[in-house]
């Protein structure tokens, strides 16, 4: 249960940052044509497809919590930073520093969530954490929305989002630490 609601938490903070919010903030802050906005999207795909790669290595060297935690906290203060970038090259290079390292928890989360559930149970468990990731981060753009066009907050996305996905770090290291796959108690 603990790992549903975590996940759910983690999904809800990123639709605060989904790539139509983050695109505005580019246009509306720095005045980013669409053409180099896609660039940067072209760019960060990449970057997070190699991270895929990279976070097997991690994972075989400190673990699958630990790759998951160590990597998310980084690219989520990655996150928290490019809403007070100055200029845009800056914003650039911190958001896909974020986007190198920010989805290296889902092959690591996969493969925890497949170790140490019952063979019997892999798919049902599968099944509803992403049902409740799913769910969870299709309702956040909303507040997002909201908070942008109440508030004129442009950079409160990035912050609020940053920061749950942080908790959801800590949170997750803090109740899953010592619940160790079989590969890894070896």
């Amino acid at each position: 249960m603990v790992n549903y609601l975590l996940s759910s938490l983690d999904s809800f903070a990123g639709g605060f940052v989904i790539q139509s919010i983050v695109s505005l903030w580019f246009f509306t802050k720095f005045g980013v044509e669409l053409t180099t906005l896609s660039y940067i999207f072209s760019i960060a795909g990449v970057l997070t497809a190699f991270s895929y790669l990279a976070a097997a290595k991690f994972a075989d060297r400190i673990g699958l919590i630990n790759t998951m935690v160590f990597t998310h906290i980084p690219s989520n203060i990655f996150l928290i930073l490019v809403a007070f970038a100055p200029t845009f090259p800056l914003a650039v290079v911190l958001y896909l520093a974020r986007m190198t390292l920010s989805q290296m928890d889902v092959p690591t989360r996969q493969s925890y969530l497949v170790a140490v559930v019952r063979e019997d149970e892999r798919t049902a468990a599968a099944g509803i954490t992403n049902v409740s990731r799913n769910i969870t981060q299709a309702i956040s753009p909303s507040f997002a929305g909201y908070i942008l066009q109440s508030l004129s907050l442009l950079s409160a996305p990035f912050v609020l989002g940053g920061v749950l996905k942080i908790v959801y770090d800590i949170a997750l290291y803090f109740s899953f630490k010592t619940i160790k796959p079989p590969d890894e108690t070896n």
